[in-house]
């Protein structure tokens, strides 16, 4: 099969630096080059990866590389329909990050866009490609622990802020500058806008939609930044089964401006952990559990390597072989559409400390 001339957009993004590995070890993938969104991104580039030119203008780089294939978008949540629509343009395919966009117009508008170009346009849940999702979902549907009542979930990490600077502006991140809740300072665009991922295992593993969802905001632990970062949901899908999920920045990291070791204050940067609830017993799962764990810079604190296999391996190759094969990705806009309106509706639960139907 053909490797994929494939380009990475703006390099913002919290995912970018894991695509660096993935993109250049790739068989499949031929990385042909790069566009930052500022220089300081560029120079971070230019240092971290040799043999890929890096531009500062996007309209520069596909006149200077026409045989680009696809991108991947790994860009602030509000330049995602521009980007779009420019790549639907030129027939180019896309790898988005984890939010097309929180504006249900915006939405519908990149749904006709790549509907109408016919490219490829997945978005990256990579949990799908996770061994410990694999195994937990062989298991729901040999019907081991039988149906599912109740499902909690823990998608908790430490703060993106600090490195990623766009997730903590609500225009941005979210899209505009709205509220929490009346005569709270804070605005969306914070923890939940980081954490769709367990929305969408919620009703890969359930086989179900979202009935309601009732969601509120703790107190920061972070008081000066300007979005949330503690949030709780619970709920209940269209199939009954009930959930409780936690979405938030409850981890507390070293304000590095570049991530690195050391970058997280509590020894585990992440936790994505899922409890299942069935009729004939309960599964519990880590999903990043096998580490290790050393004494790091800076100050000697714990550092933590994964040990787990790379996600975005499994993610890539199924890209490619949509490409090649002229089929839609399992994580496309139509399915991802549910769980932003999902998030959404925790925003609005949050405003108005009511429940909110879907």
């Amino acid at each position: 099969m053909k490797p994929i001339k494939i380009a990475i957009l703006s390099l913002t993004h919290g995912h970018t630096r894991k695509y660096y590995q993935t993109l250049r070890d790739s068989p499949k993938l031929d990385w042909v080059a790069a566009c930052g969104e500022n220089r300081n991104v560029i120079d971070l580039f230019e240092r971290s990866v040799s043999g890929v030119p890096c531009y500062d203008n996007e309209e520069e780089m596909f006149r200077k590389h026409p045989d680009i294939e696809a991108v991947v978008l790994a860009s602030a949540n509000s330049e995602h329909k521009r980007q779009t629509e420019m790549c639907t343009k030129r027939g180019i395919h896309v790898l988005s990050m984890k939010i097309p966009t929180f504006d249900p117009k915006e939405y519908d508008e990149m749904i006709r866009l790549v509907d109408q170009s016919g490219i490829v346009f997945q978005i990256e849940l990579e949990m799908h490609y996770n061994p410990v999702i694999y195994r937990i979902r062989k298991l729901v549907e040999s019907n081991t622990i039988g149906r599912i009542y109740a499902f909690q979930a823990t998608n908790i990490t430490l703060s993106p802020v600090w490195a990623f600077p766009w997730q903590g502006v609500p225009e941005l991140s979210y899209g505009k500058r709205i509220p929490i809740s009346s005569g709270d300072s804070r605005f969306r665009g914070g923890a939940l806008c980081d954490h769709p991922h367990i929305f969408d295992m919620l009703r890969w593993l359930t086989k179900s939609d979202f009935d309601f969802v009732h969601a509120e905001a703790g107190p920061n632990i972070r008081t000066d930044i300007e979005v949330e970062d503690v949030i709780l949901v619970a709920g209940k899908m269209k199939n009954g089964t009930t959930f409780l999920l936690d979405p938030s920045w409850s981890r507390l990291e070293e304000r590095l401006t570049v991530p690195g070791a050391g970058w997280e204050i509590f020894p585990k940067r992440m936790e994505v952990n899922i409890t299942l609830h069935g009729e004939k017993g309960v599964l519990s799962a880590d999903c990043f559990g096998p580490n290790v764990y050393h004494n790091g810079v800076p100050n000697d604190r714990y550092t933590v390597q994964y040990t787990y296999f790379d996600e975005w391996i499994g993610m890539i190759d199924e890209f490619v072989d949509c490409i090649r094969c002229k089929k839609q990705p399992k994580i496309n806009l139509h399915w991802h559409r549910q769980n932003i309106d999902a998030m959404n509706a925790c925003y609005e639960s949050v405003a108005t400390k009511k429940s909110v139907f879907l």
